[in-house]
């Protein structure tokens, strides 16, 4: 039954989530599944701006902040509660704050409110719980608000509407009211936009003002810009009373005289320099006037105006204050006679002496006191305090260290130790008192500057190790290091400058310009400056030299002819000179059938008029046989060297062998190349007969020939029938042929089967004597088993001796036996 019940539990919180999601997805696609949800969006943009627009003529410049905060707003997911990390949506109620104008969930930021302010008063005691209104931050731009302000309620933007219903034609969240909030700074205009998110944009109505001064005519501008200044000096007459204000028209109070003039001091005695925005000043002289009543002089240092009547004049009391007497200011005040009381120090007992001048005594009476922290009392005299020696234990607002005063009365002061943690920066450390969480930003700022320091960007402290130096759009004034007057323009940067890319343009030995680009500050690697020690020593690294190379060969390609004339090919202007192009050189030799196989080479023309294929002195000399082709057949090659012209006739004797291949002929060369088929044929024959071997077996009988021999074979042979007892004599080529038979007669039958009846009668035979064989065998392995059964019993009885006919008959009568099959 548990378990049912749990299952149960568990499908109704199954159902109860998939509702809510299918719910959420409807009431976000309802958004992105709008086929005109763009067009939709733009007329409630313009719509929402079209007052404030009206106003300035369609400049809507001034509303780009404006407009990102309500493209966000239509955005599904661009929105985010900051609290929760979840998209805000149009039915979910919101609040925005007032300061980074941030949206979050109303119920994210209550419940952050509610965090807040429990954190903050968690430690602080029971006397001053209550009495101060501790504020809580918002999360994203720490603006503080009161705990009255917290939110409890879901208005909108302007927050003049409560719960304002969802309208796809206006801005989530908005109730389509003008918004009507001040502007900030306050003009005494209001916002012309309807309900919107994000900051009001500037004041866009036209108002009429003149400049700071007051001096230029009064011009119209916008409320957002009235501030304006005239650039005139503005003329109005300092403080000190005797220069005017030379800066250009200004807002506010202008600055203090900067110039310096003599004056006096307040008693008119003396005589200084000094600024003029500081015209009163006091010298260290007393004044020392005398009094009216011609007794005293005044006694008051530096002072302006009468120095008054003398202190002692008129009514005067006594020490005690009792008694007033009138005397002369020579003459000084009695004492009454009269107990001083006067409350002493302790504020509890009255001084008991007689009426006397100066302080009162320490009160001496002894009470008994309670100390601060109300565990001990003691009787002792009321102007010592009572402290005892016991120690505070309690935790002090930092929740990190003990109070550990004496005699402390339970309100335990802040701590005054120093927090000290280094902050973020890595270069600060925190000045604050020991407090909880973490350390506030360091509020420091450093400036970042480019190389020529005229780019000055401020970052928090701490980012500018991270952070790269802006980028300065002021062009380097490094003078150039090359050879050039001027070098590449480039922007500032930090180290040294890029290598110059500028064409070199010296004047080679050739006469042309190096092409190449500066090479006068290039680096060169160094290597084997150091040699290492050992194995142990670490390899450094290779160092680099800022040196000049030299110039490079010159590349200017001009066209120069080979050796042997053979092509033309342009060649670096540092090597145009005459070379070999690598080929045979290919003129004809003198024996006109080869060229010349040297590498291309210089070859002298002995003759202007001769060609110049032809061969020179320095051509090499031809010595290879003679290569022409000889008449068909012959194998010889010819017997001169190389010459022109045709080759003589071939005297030589072919040694071949004939048709057969038995016999080696002697023949002309001469006679076998200019001879015929027919002739040939009989040349090479060597007039005996073919000693080639017909299919049948036979030799061939004609004469040595040439190609297949003739197959109709003339040789007589013996034909026998198929038992070999008939034979017959006819000529080869018959049989070869099918065309004769011998078949045999009723005799060679009967021959047949008379001899297939004595092969049947032997092969029975054969079989029976091997059944006996196979019999006697069987019965002599029983017998030796028999006579091993018996032989333990029979141990004491008498062998009886076997006949020689009984050892001996088998072996007599198997052969015999068997000699009478064979013969049967």
């Amino acid at each position: 039954l548990s378990s049912l019940k749990k299952f149960d539990e568990i499908k109704k919180a199954n159902q109860a989530a998939a509702k809510k999601l299918v719910e959420d997805q409807l009431s976000s696609s309802s958004e992105d599944d709008d086929e005109d949800a763009e067009v939709k969006q733009g007329k409630i943009l313009d719509k929402t701006f079209t007052i404030y627009t009206s106003q300035t003529d369609g400049d809507a410049s001034e509303l780009e902040r404006t407009r990102q905060y309500m493209n966000d707003a239509f955005q599904s997911g661009a929105m985010t509660c900051l609290i929760c990390i979840a998209s805000v949506k149009r039915n979910q109620a919101v609040w925005s704050c007032c300061g980074c104008f941030c949206i979050f969930h109303l119920v994210c930021i209550q419940k952050w409110a509610k965090d807040s302010l429990f954190l903050v008063s968690s430690p602080l005691t029971d006397d001053d719980f209550g009495k101060k209104d501790y504020p809580w931050p918002c999360p994203k731009c720490r603006f503080e608000y009161k705990r009255s302000e917290t939110p409890s309620r879901y208005y909108c933007y302007c927050g003049k509407v409560e719960n304002p219903a969802v309208d796809p034609w206006l801005v989530p969240h908005s109730c389509g009211q003008i918004c009507e909030r001040e502007f900030k700074p306050s003009c005494g205009h209001k916002c012309l936009l309807l309900c919107h998110p994000g900051p009001c944009p500037p004041c866009p109505k036209m108002v009429t003002t003149t400049c700071h001064c007051k001096k230029a005519k009064p011009v119209p501008r916008r409320c957002s810009a009235k501030e304006w200044s005239c650039r005139l000096p503005c003329g109005r007459t300092l403080p000190c009373g005797q220069h005017a204000c030379e800066s250009p028209c200004h807002a506010g109070d202008c600055q203090p005289c900067p110039r310096v003039s003599k004056q006096r001091c307040v008693c008119g005695r003396q005589t200084a320099e000094r600024l003029c925005a500081s015209p009163q000043w006091h010298c260290n002289q007393v004044c020392g006037k005398c009094l009216p009543c011609g007794n005293h002089t005044c006694e008051q240092v530096c002072h302006a105006g009468p120095c008054g009547d003398c202190p002692r004049s008129g009514k005067r009391s006594c020490p005690c204050g009792k008694t007033k007497f009138t005397l002369p200011c020579t003459e000084d005040v009695p004492t009454c006679g009269d107990s001083c009381d006067k409350v002493l120090e302790c504020g509890i007992h009255k001084c008991s002496q007689r009426c006397h001048r100066g302080p009162c005594e320490i009160c001496r009476q002894e009470v008994e006191k309670q100390c601060r922290c109300g565990k001990h009392t003691k009787r002792m005299p009321c102007h010592k305090p009572y402290l005892c020696e016991t120690k505070c234990t309690k935790i002090r607002d930092c929740q990190k260290h003990q109070c550990r005063r004496k005699c402390c009365s339970g309100n335990c002061p802040p701590c005054d130790q120093v927090c000290g943690r280094t902050l973020g920066c890595r270069n600060h450390k925190c000045p604050s008192g020991c407090h909880r969480g973490s350390c506030n930003p360091c509020p420091e700022t450093v400036d970042v500057k480019c190389n020529c320091g005229k780019t000055v960007i401020k970052v928090p402290c701490g980012r500018e190790r991270t952070i790269k130096p802006p980028k300065c759009k002021q062009l380097c004034s490094w003078p150039p290091t090359c050879h050039h007057s001027t070098q590449e323009k480039h922007y500032c940067h930090f180290g040294r400058c890029p290598p110059c890319r500028q064409p070199c343009q010296k004047t080679l030995t050739c006469g042309h310009l190096c092409p190449v680009s500066c090479h006068d500050e290039a680096l060169v690697k160094q290597t084997g400056l150091h040699q290492s020690a050992g194995p142990w020593e670490q390899p450094s690294e290779p160092a680099f030299i800022q040196t000049a190379l030299p110039c490079p060969p010159c590349e200017v390609p001009i066209p120069v002819e080979c050796l042997g004339q053979h092509e033309v090919s342009p060649l670096p202007c540092h090597s145009a000179n005459p070379y070999s192009c690598k080929r045979f050189c290919g003129r004809l030799l003198d024996c006109q059938n080869h060229t010349c196989m040297k590498e291309c080479h210089h070859v002298t023309k002995l003759n202007s008029s001769t060609d110049g294929k032809m061969a020179g002195p320095e051509c090499s000399q031809c010595e290879e046989e003679c290569s022409k082709p000889r008449p068909a057949g012959c194998p010889h090659r010819c017997v001169l060297p190389c010459h022109p012209g045709d080759c003589p006739s071939c005297l030589q004797m072919l040694k071949i062998k004939c048709h057969c291949k038995l016999s080696v002929l002697y023949i002309e060369c001469l006679k076998l190349t200019c001879a015929d088929l027919k002739e040939k044929e009989l040349l090479i024959s060597c007039r005996n007969q073919c000693p080639k071997e017909l299919p049948c077996g036979h030799r061939c009988k004609e004469i040595c020939h040439s190609g297949n021999c003739p197959l109709n074979c003339s040789q007589k042979v013996k034909l026998r029938c198929l038992c070999k007892r008939l034979k017959k004599e006819v000529q080869c080529s018959k049989i070869q042929e099918g065309q004769v038979s011998l078949e045999c007669d009723a005799l060679c039958k009967e021959m047949k089967r008379k001899a297939y009846e004595i092969k049947e009668a032997e092969a029975r035979a054969a079989l029976e004597e091997e059944k006996r064989r196979q019999q006697a065998e069987l019965e002599a392995f029983e017998n030796r088993l028999k006579g091993r059964r018996k032989n333990k019993r029979r141990k004491d009885e008498v062998e009886v001796e076997q006949s020689s006919w009984q050892k001996y008959k088998n072996l007599i009568m198997l052969p015999v036996f068997g000699v009478a099959v064979v013969m049967v």
